[in-house]
């Protein structure tokens, strides 16, 4: 029976993951792609943001091709929601080409392709190639993650993560698991910085690994499809730190807040609110979608600590309320007082 390929994308948080899936689904060249994604939070903001872009045919509706775990970091998890997930994917074999699985920025690599050893999966499914996306302008300031304190952010409020991996080394097992490796905002670095990248990359990354820059997620698709590598097969040859691991902790410290209105906002006003509002409270991570004023597409807003990044995805669906929906991600966040300080 022909096994239905599996591509698993793995990266920090605000390294460009979404991106990526995005420019694939846009660019499938005729493939029908099943996402599956992982975010932490109530709004499945990523979810969304990939169901709008997804090329569909005449009769499929995106939202059948795209399945959210909601419940934490992949690696962890994998028993309780992937393992089901999997297996409802795989009863639509028949309507599927590959599967693209988004993993959260805390995924450690290794436990989920483990799971592909499952016999009621790796009769039906390989995991054609893991990639990983890497951040250039982090690595080239010497930080592996955009916003530390951001990543930290997302790894207490996940309820689910077991797994308390220091940054340098889930970083290692992101490459150490890797067929490809996708180097994100290179345009933001000068050459010599990029230069000292590539190089401190090819001494870490396992043999024959190669290292593509992108800039919007802006590859190839052949590049990054049919790796053929079976990597559940050779799992040995790609060490992780947790391999001889049985005991996690976690820490809850951490939540985070959603926001719904059905309130339009100038998004110049929109984002000094939120500067003010991170100023005042240890909020790490904004994601979400903005109603705009007389704008007849939704705006999607993205913050990481006092960055703010926007664009519009697409136009308002005739049958949807126009409404704000923002995530909040930060230490003892209270809604009402969020809620407070964009509202007033």
């Amino acid at each position: 029976m022909h096994k239905i390929p599996v591509t698993v994308v793995t990266g920090f948080l605000g390294a460009g993951k979404t991106t990526l899936l995005r420019h694939l689904l846009q660019n499938n060249q005729g493939r029908r792609i099943a996402v599956l994604v992982n975010e932490f939070g109530e709004v499945g903001i990523d979810g969304e943001l990939l169901r709008s872009c997804q090329v569909c045919e005449e009769d499929e509706s995106p939202e059948n091709n795209i399945v959210e775990l909601t419940n934490g970091c992949l690696c962890c998890t994998v028993q309780e929601e992937f393992y089901p997930t999997m297996q409802e994917l795989l009863k639509r074999r028949d309507r599927i080409d590959c599967i693209l699985v988004e993993t959260s920025g805390l995924a450690l690599p290794k436990p989920l392709v483990q799971a592909f050893r499952w016999p009621e999966i790796r009769n039906s499914a390989t995991v054609d190639g893991v990639l990983t996306v890497v951040d250039a302008q982090a690595l080239a300031a010497g930080t592996l993650v955009g916003d530390l304190e951001a990543l930290e952010a997302q790894r207490q409020a996940d309820p689910n993560l077991e797994h308390e991996t220091p940054i340098e080394e889930l970083f290692e097992d992101q490459l150490a698991c890797a067929d490809l490796v996708l180097l994100t905002k290179t345009d933001l670095i000068d050459q010599a910085s990029l230069i000292k990248v590539r190089e401190w990359l090819s001494r870490e990354l396992p043999p024959g690994v190669k290292v593509v820059s992108c800039q919007q997620g802006d590859v190839e698709t052949n590049l990054l499809l049919g790796f053929n590598a079976a990597v559940e097969d050779h799992l040995e040859s790609r060490p992780s730190h947790h391999d001889h691991e049985e005991e996690h902790e976690h820490d809850d410290d951490i939540n985070s807040v959603q926001l719904i209105v059905e309130q339009a906002f100038e998004p110049i006003a929109l984002i000094e609110k939120l500067k003010e509002l991170v100023q005042h409270q240890e909020i790490y991570r904004i994601k979400g979608f903005v109603d705009v004023p007389n704008k007849p597409m939704r705006m999607v807003l993205q913050g990481v600590g006092n960055r703010f990044d926007s664009f519009y995805d697409r136009l308002w669906l005739s049958d949807e309320p126009r409404q704000t929906r923002l995530v909040f991600i930060g230490r003892e966040l209270n809604s009402t007082q969020v809620e407070q300080a964009i509202l007033n």
